[in-house]
């Protein structure tokens, strides 16, 4: 009987699972237009988004943001990426640079609409404490000169708890409250979870599907293919641990993102 109460159970997981997968476009169409106010009328919804994904350090497009990426591009959204450093802290910042513009392309960002940043006062280095006012000028410079509608970045524990991703939150966080982004751009904080559910891979899709949150984005096997290519082209940091995060983590499969307010609220400046 304890057998087939855990094959009951596994087949009713993976049933749940292929659920997901079926109806993961038409959440990903509501979800859009609910966040960016679009009329239910119309047909398509990508063509109404332009994506800013702001990151630290290159890699960190493919090791936390391809679902979402994926399927922004697929769906025809005009999606951009602005990294704040050249992950320079072993001293491989021009490779790294080629790395991330070769991992944009298999993701479908073109180089035309990457922007890498080097800046002395924003380091590649976890003990490096950056200025949220900087980040947070070439944040909304990119929003304006861009258009942006939807910017995408780390949440306030940055996934890996990376000081510079926190920072980003930060100034985020910062232009939420001082009402100097344009009207219906919206800022989006990419959710972290716990160790466990990290490193359940697809096993994840369940809870990550049902728990609340503002953006849910899922890819298949064959996204999880191609976000594994976009991390094979950054050689350099392909260390054995980076394999073990490439097949464990639910990050390859799944992204879900938590809105963060706008409003006034009394922040300090760095």
């Amino acid at each position: 009987m304890y057998v087939y109460l855990v094959l009951f159970a596994v087949l009713s997981y993976l049933v749940c699972i292929k659920y997901i997968y079926n109806r993961q476009w038409h959440a990903l169409r509501s979800s859009l237009r609910r966040t960016l106010n679009v009329s239910s009328e119309r047909k398509t919804v990508g063509a109404d988004v332009r994506a800013l994904v702001v990151t630290a350090h290159p890699d960190d497009e493919c090791m936390f943001f391809t679902p979402t990426i994926i399927r922004l591009v697929e769906l025809n959204a005009s999606v951009h990426l602005l990294c704040l450093s050249e992950g320079n802290y072993y001293h491989q910042g021009s490779q790294r640079r080629e790395e991330l513009l070769r991992s944009c392309a298999v993701l479908g960002i073109p180089a035309s609409r990457v922007t890498i940043i080097n800046h002395e006062k924003l380091p590649d280095d976890p003990k490096a404490e950056w200025s949220v006012s900087l980040v947070s000028s070439a944040v909304l410079r990119h929003v304006t000169d861009r258009c942006i509608n939807m910017v995408l970045t780390f949440d306030g524990r940055g996934v890996s708890g990376h000081a510079n991703h926190v920072a980003i939150y930060k100034a985020v966080r910062h232009l939420a409250s001082t009402g100097e982004l344009p009207k219906g751009c919206v800022l989006l904080a990419l959710e972290t979870v716990g160790l466990l559910r990290k490193y359940t891979s697809f096993l994840d899709l369940p809870f990550s599907w049902f728990l609340p949150s503002h953006l849910h984005c899922v890819v298949g096997p064959k996204g999880y293919k191609q976000a594994k290519a976009a991390m094979l082209c950054h050689r350099s940091q392909l260390l054995w641990f980076r394999y073990l995060y490439i097949t464990f983590s639910r990050y390859m499969f799944t992204n879900t993102f938590q809105i963060v307010p706008q409003g006034p609220k009394n922040l300090k400046i760095y």
